[in-house]
Formats: structure tokens, C-alpha cells, sequence
């Protein structure tokens, strides 16, 4: 489980670092159907790609730190199932969105509890690395005294 939640770690880090560059650059015309959406649509794609792009690099961050930390974990989880609780609030006001868009809810519906399932799964197999000491073992030694 440990392996798998870095692995998803830095699948996710790369995939949102990707796409988030991807609508700074591109701007409307990364957004599926709405190439012609106008500048304030574009200005406010281009700096949401510049945010989900610094998502992106958090979930590198976690995926190198070791042990991956579960609370940076299950943070980023949540922030994705908010975004994806945001698609479906957009569903109920104004009705289906491109299918593009219905594949990304899936996914941020899908993803979160599975990082949540698997948040600390590296900090306890680090913890079962560690060598256990005994106390009488792990007890200083008087100064002077032959080892």
C-alpha cells in the first residue's frame, strides 16, 4: 500500500502539474468546447491552470518526503473531492457539462478515497522499518566506561 500511494502520489503531481501549465499556456482553448468563451473566461482559466499547477507540485512535494506524510496527503485528497463536489453543484444549476468534464467528476470523486484509504500507509511501513530498541540497549553509558 505504501508503494501505491507513492506512486499515485507522483502520478497525481505529474498529471496536475502537467494540465495546470497546460491551460497557463493554452488558456480557453484547453477548456473542451470553449475556445471562443472571450478574455475573462481565458484570464480566469490561465490563472486557475497557475493553481492547479502548484496543486500538482504539492503532490511531488509529499510523494519525495520520507515517509509520504498523511496529513499533507489526506489535505490535497480533500481539496480534490471539493473541487469534484464543485462539478456536481455546477451539474445541479445549470445541467451536464462537456463529457470531458462528467470523466473529470468521476475522477475527483473517485480518487479522493482511495488517497484517504492509503494516507498513512507509508508512515506506518517506515515505522515497522525502524530497528526496535530495547530501553536497557538504548540507555546512555557512564562516561568513561569500556564498550
Amino acid at each position: 500500500m505504501a508503494r501505491t500511494l507513492r506512486l499515485l502520489a507522483w502520478a497525481t503531481g505529474l498529471a496536475c502539474t502537467a494540465i495546470g501549465l497546460f491551460h497557463v499556456l493554452a488558456g480557453n482553448a484547453a477548456i473542451p468546447g470553449e475556445a471562443d468563451a472571450g478574455a475573462t473566461v481565458d484570464s480566469l482559466g490561465r490563472f486557475f491552470g497557475a493553481v492547479f499547477a502548484g496543486y500538482g507540485l504539492a503532490w511531488l512535494w509529499a510523494a519525495r518526503q520520507d515517509p509520504v506524510p498523511a496529513r499533507p496527503v489526506r489535505l490535497l485528497a480533500a481539496v480534490f473531492l471539493l473541487g469534484g463536489a464543485g462539478r456536481l453543484l455546477s451539474l445541479a444549476v445549470l445541467g451536464w457539462p462537456h463529457p470531458f468534464q462528467v470523466a473529470l467528476t468521476v475522477l475527483e470523486l473517485a480518487l479522493p478515497p482511495v488517497w484517504f484509504r492509503l494516507a498513512d500507509s507509508d508512515e506506518r511501513a517506515h515505522r515497522q522499518r525502524q530497528p526496535t530498541t530495547t530501553p536497557a540497549a538504548a540507555a546512555p553509558r557512564p562516561t568513561g566506561e569500556a564498550a
